[in-house]
Formats: C-alpha cells, sequence, structure tokens
C-alpha cells in the first residue's frame, strides 16, 4: 500500500506540528472541495453512513498527503455538523479500536493521493475493460446456472420419477435464491469488501454443484439449487457495484451497457450446451460437472482481481496507518458511525422493503424489469412447446433456437454507443436528468411485444421454424436497451440509496423469473400456441406505456412521490 512515507507523525499535540503532512483550507480548495456537500455518489457505502457525510468525496478525492483534517473541514463546511460528528465519534471510539489516550486530538481522514496506483479509478482503460468483462463472465456464470437445468427437464422427471412442474422448480427455485441472497451479500461487501465475499460465496455455489450432481432425491436436488442461488447471488448483486467502483461517471454508461447483456444472455446459453449432453449421453450429472468446471473457472479469474471497492481500501489503508504512526485519530469517514447488528438489519434488510413499499416510481420501473425477466424465462418452457411439440425436435435442436435472442442482444450492444452519445450531448447542454436515461427503454420497449407478436403468429405446422426463432432477436434486442435504461434510471433517480434501490429491484426480479416458468407450459397447453404468445404480447404492449410516460412525467412524478 502507497504510505505518506514523506511525513512523520507529529511528537507534539500542536497544531502547526500537523500542518507538514495534512491538507489545508488552501489545497482543499485548490483541488475544487466546495462550501457546500455535493450529493452522495453511488458507491458511498449504505452502511456505516453518517446522516449527512461533511465529506462525501473522500472516496474519489485526491489529495497530495491522503489526509485530510476535520477541522480544516470545519473551516470550509457547516461548523456545527462537523463538531456533532466528531462528538459522535468519540462516544463511539470503540467501532474502531482506538486508544482512549488519543480520543482529544483533531481527526484525520484518509483520502487516496495523487494518481495512488491503489485508487480504482487510476488503473489503465484496459485493465478496466479486463475487470468489465470478468463481471459481465461472472454473471453469464450464473444466469447460466439458473437455465441448464432445462436443456433436460425429461431426464429429472425419469431419474426422479417427479411431474414436469417439479422438474421446473428445480430451475425456478434457484431464482428464488438470487432474490435471498444479495440482502446478505450486499451489506457484507460494504463491511469487508467485494473480493473476499466474491471468493467465500462463488466457493461455496461451486462446491454445492457436487451435492446437486449426485443427490439422492428430488428434495435434496431442490434444496442444493436453493443454496446454489443464495451463494452465487453475489455476483447479481455486487458486479454492477464493482464496475461503477472502476469506471467515472462519464464512462460507467458503455461498461454498464455491455454488463447489462450479461444477466440476459447466460440463461440463453443453458439449454444451447445441455440440451446437447443430453442428447449426447443422457446423463443428468453432467449438467452439474460442466456447471461446476465452469463456476470454478470463473471463481479463479474473479478471485485474482484486487479489491476495487474504495471505502475498504480507505478503511485498510487507515488502519495500516494507525499501527505505524501510533496515531488513534487516523479514520474513514464510515469508521465515525459505530455498527451495530440493528444498524446493519435496517439498512440491508429493511430499507429495501421500505422502498418496495413506499416507493412508486421504483416499484413501477422494476415491474418492467420483472416483466421483462419473467418473459425470458418463459421463453425457456415456451420452445420446448413449440418447437418440441409441433417440429418435434430434440432437446438440442430446441436449445439452438435460443441463439437468435444472443444475436438481437448483440444488436443491443451495436445501438448502445449512439444512445451513450445522445446522453452525453445531453450532459453538456444541460444538468442530465433521470429521464435523459430513458432513451434507450423508449426504443426497446417496442421490440418486446412485436417478437411475441412474431411468435404467435408463426407457431405453425406449415410455417419454416425460421419464423418463431427470429422472433428472439427482436426480444433480445428490446429486451437488453430496456432493462440497461431502466438500471440506469433507478440508479440515477435513488442516487442516495442505489444499492437499496437496486437490492429491492434483483429481489422483485427475480421473483418474477421463479414465478413464471411454474404457468408457462400449461399456459401454451391451454390457450395454444398462437393466444399465449400473444396474451404476453398484449402485456407487453401496455408495458411500452412505462417508459413513455416516465420520459414525459417522470420528473413531476419524482418530485411528488419520491420519499428518499
Amino acid at each position: 500500500m502507497s504510505q505518506p512515507t514523506s511525513h512523520t507523525p507529529s511528537q507534539g499535540h500542536h497544531h502547526d506540528s500537523r500542518l507538514d503532512r495534512v491538507e489545508t483550507r488552501q489545497t482543499l480548495h485548490q483541488l475544487g472541495l466546495s462550501e457546500t456537500s455535493p450529493p452522495v455518489d453511488v458507491n458511498y457505502p449504505e452502511i456505516g453512513r453518517p446522516e449527512d457525510p461533511v465529506f462525501p468525496e473522500e472516496y474519489t478525492l485526491e489529495t497530495e498527503t491522503g489526509l485530510v483534517p476535520a477541522e480544516t473541514l470545519e473551516q470550509i463546511r457547516s461548523k456545527e455538523s462537523v463538531i456533532s460528528r466528531r462528538r459522535t465519534r468519540r462516544g463511539s471510539i470503540s467501532s474502531v479500536d482506538i486508544e482512549k489516550k488519543g480520543a482529544d486530538e483533531p481527526v484525520e481522514f484518509v483520502t487516496f493521493k495523487i494518481g495512488d496506483p491503489e485508487n480504482p479509478h487510476n488503473w489503465s482503460r484496459m485493465y478496466k475493460w479486463y475487470i468489465t468483462i470478468i463481471a459481465s463472465l461472472l454473471v453469464v456464470c450464473i444466469a447460466y446456472g439458473s437455465s441448464f437445468v432445462t436443456g433436460g427437464l425429461g431426464l429429472i422427471e425419469d431419474k426422479y420419477n417427479v411431474s414436469l412442474e417439479v422438474a421446473i422448480l428445480t430451475c425456478s427455485i434457484m431464482v428464488c435464491g438470487f432474490a435471498v441472497g444479495p440482502l446478505l451479500w450486499s451489506p457484507l461487501s460494504e463491511i469487508i469488501g467485494r473480493r473476499p465475499v466474491y471468493i467465500i460465496s462463488l466457493l461455496l455455489y461451486t462446491i454445492f454443484n457436487i451435492p446437486c450432481a449426485l443427490s439422492p432425491n428430488i428434495g435434496g436436488l431442490l434444496v442444493c439449487r436453493f443454496l446454489c442461488g443464495v451463494f452465487s447471488s453475489s455476483g447479481l448483486s455486487l458486479a454492477g457495484g464493482t464496475i461503477a467502483d472502476i469506471w467515472n461517471i462519464e464512462e460507467r454508461g458503455m461498461a454498464i451497457a455491455y454488463f447489462a447483456a450479461a444477466p440476459y444472455c447466460g440463461p440463453v446459453i443453458g439449454p444451447i450446451v445441455c440440451g446437447w449432453i443430453n442428447i449426447g449421453t443422457h446423463r443428468l450429472d453432467l449438467f452439474f460437472y460442466t456447471n461446476l468446471a465452469f463456476a470454478g473457472a470463473v471463481l479463479v479469474l474473479v478471485g485474482l482481481v484486487p479489491e476495487t471497492y474504495a471505502p475498504v481500501i480507505l478503511k485498510r489503508r487507515a488502519s495500516k496507518l494507525r499501527k505505524e504512526t501510533g496515531d488513534p485519530n487516523i479514520i474513514t469517514e464510515q469508521e465515525t458511525v459505530k455498527l451495530t447488528l440493528r444498524e446493519i438489519i435496517r439498512t440491508s434488510l429493511i430499507r429495501p422493503i421500505t422502498m418496495i413499499l413506499t416507493e412508486p416510481v421504483l416499484d413501477l420501473m422494476c415491474m418492467y424489469i420483472v416483466l421483462i425477466y419473467a418473459m425470458l424465462y418463459a421463453f425457456f418452457f415456451a420452445y420446448p412447446v413449440i418447437f418440441g411439440e409441433l417440429y418435434n425436435y430434440n432437446d438440442g435442436q430446441i436449445g439452438l433456437m435460443f441463439i437468435p435472442i444472443l444475436i438481437g442482444a448483440g444488436f443491443a450492444l451495436v445501438a448502445t454507443p449512439y444512445i451513450e452519445k445522445k446522453f452525453k450531448e445531453v450532459c453538456l447542454r444541460r444538468k442530465p436528468t433521470p429521464e435523459d436515461r430513458l432513451i434507450g427503454a423508449l426504443i426497446g420497449a417496442p421490440f418486446i411485444p412485436i417478437a411475441l407478436f412474431i411468435l404467435g403468429a408463426t407457431s405453425f405446422k406449415h410455417i419454416i421454424w425460421v419464423g418463431p426463432a427470429s422472433s428472439g432477436i427482436a426480444f433480445g434486442f428490446g429486451m437488453v436497451l430496456c432493462y440497461y435504461s431502466v438500471n440506469n434510471y433507478i440508479i440515477d433517480s435513488y442516487q442516495k440509496y442505489a444499492a437499496s434501490a437496486l437490492a429491492a429491484k434483483v429481489f422483485l426480479r427475480s421473483g418474477g423469473g421463479a414465478a413464471f416458468p411454474l404457468f408457462t407450459t400449461q399456459m401454451y397447453h391451454r390457450l395454444g400456441l398462437q393466444w399465449a404468445s400473444w396474451l404476453l404480447a398484449f402485456i407487453g404492449v401496455a408495458m411500452v406505456l412505462i417508459p413513455f410516460s416516465f420520459y414525459v412525467f417522470g420528473a413531476r412524478v419524482r418530485a411528488k412521490l419520491n420519499k428518499n
């Protein structure tokens, strides 16, 4: 770690003797520190966050010495808030194991130094893209893990002697795990860092594929699949944060766009791969062993990425500096708040649920994502009915029919630079609003009902398979653009509590993804191949109103209804 080696700890307790190793009011003004606190960054920790942070720039500002005295901030910002913060800190001094004897000395906040190699924003552009690709691959791996069983539902029915509904549950129950896991992993990552959470959770996910493969009964398989969902969900809840850790706000949109395709491409690859494993071997355990190999390889790649979360990097640095200098007052602002279990539960469990209950804007946007995600999972169970019963395709051939969805997602990624360019033009003209993020959804939304209308209209025996398969192109295109836009919209609308808003989104989205497969097959049998698709298409048409309405009325609605 880079430390302020050129500075020696002060011998006396006089303010003057500290000036040689800390920032002054003048140097902070030169670095652009304004008298009013800016809004907190998306990645500012929600756990251990002071009610009204005095130094929200701590994790983004680079200073010459790496130490900013609280009393200098006092001179720049509201005196009362800093003094009360210091009083609070003294009341909870044990939270950072600070010795009592130094408690009356001025507090110094740790920052990155100028050009600091440990600051993720200073890493090379190439390395940032490498980390973005690994984060995206991680999400592909996890999403693949949820859907690969659909390549051999017949094998599950035969091996465990269960109905199709119970076999489908092996997919749904892992998606239920996706809803529960983030409530544990998100707060843990803010306390101990992203890297340890990734390594612990993904190692458990990799291991739990073994009992899935060897399970003697369906109960054991379902329990292990649920635990796989809980352990692997760390990737779904933290990968977006990892990308936000390394990219600044101007460049983040582009990285998030490529990352947005991952949760939707991953599930599509599952049936393609395992459909052919099923045809070639008729061995269910091989499904889980290939997933184990994939998860293990991704675990190694993710484990090699250093810590990217600035608050944890600086917390470790502060701890090291306290040891080296013997000065107990070198801390980060997050450490001024004593962490209690009650506070952790309130932030990580109660706040996302409260937001679901009290934020209509968040609910509508999440509902939009829930329906898109649920429709994607509905495809996994509609295609076997359409292509299996209409064209007598085997599981391997049915898997190939998902390739157009990947092609559509590829087209969406080609369109994204254009949308990002438009957004940057808006930024140059004026301060952007969250509604400016919805341009992608305005383009993508109509494609989802169009895809389902095509799927229904071409599901006839005398029409060649290209018709229903090609509907996947329109669906993949619309799905990725909508998800990427709405994700950015949620982050920008709830910047202060973005982590809780995204946890609420993952919770609701996973619920939809788990529920839809349970009735899709029956729906296609009861309503017929045409009307089942058209019913989903009509729901899609109604959904188109959501992004368009928010684009026009969003600012007024948020002003009236947002409580956070």
